[in-house]
């Protein structure tokens, strides 16, 4: 297997109080499983790095290195770059999201998810919106995000086994991700 580029999106990271890690311990943990050219986004668990192993294998890896190391457990989904790319390119909603913050991008982490919300992509959320991709689900949330009541509804039916980052960072992740893969 070739050196792939991955995305981990680690679930609930320094949100409030609970599951405080510092971005250098989090990027020397995942250096310590043995991948490469690891890069942190933001100050909430998204990390870009290189590996040779399949994408469920290093979230397994990831998530158990937290406990064990740091005593955090956190859900772990790891993208490849190429997944990642898709999940930017089928964005349906970029006509109708005027602030990429309020762009929710509920990513899944496995395909099972994407029939768990296939109902709630028949219901009207105006002045919100929703849409299904093939790995994630887009949530416009136009008066803020805990205000927004298709965020909740996928949050409802997902649990925990999802995790979400707001337009912005998806991009600058796509681009993280890309820009990597340059500089070998």
């Amino acid at each position: 297997m070739t050196t792939e580029r991955y995305i981990a999106l680690l679930r609930g990271i320094n949100v409030g109080r609970a599951k405080r890690i510092a971005m250098a311990d989090l990027r020397q943990l995942i250096s310590e499983l043995g991948y490469g050219n690891v890069r942190s986004l933001l100050n909430s668990g998204n990390v870009v790095f290189g590996a040779d192993v399949a994408p469920d294998c290093a979230a397994s890896a990831i998530e158990e290195a937290l406990v064990l190391k740091l005593g955090v457990a956190a859900r772990v989904t790891v993208l490849s770059r190429t997944e990642l790319s898709a999940i930017v390119a089928e964005n349906p909603l970029l006509q109708v999201a005027a602030e990429p913050s309020r762009l929710l991008v509920f990513v899944f982490s496995d395909a099972g998810q994407r029939a768990g919300l296939a109902a709630l992509a028949e219901r009207q959320w105006a002045p919100e919106a929703f849409a299904l991709g093939s790995r994630a689900a887009y949530v416009w949330c136009p008066d803020g995000v805990l205000a927004c009541r298709a965020a909740a509804a996928v949050g409802d039916i997902l649990g925990d086994a999802s995790t979400a980052r707001n337009w912005n960072t998806i991009r600058k992740l796509d681009a993280l991700a890309a820009e990597e893969v340059k500089v070998k």
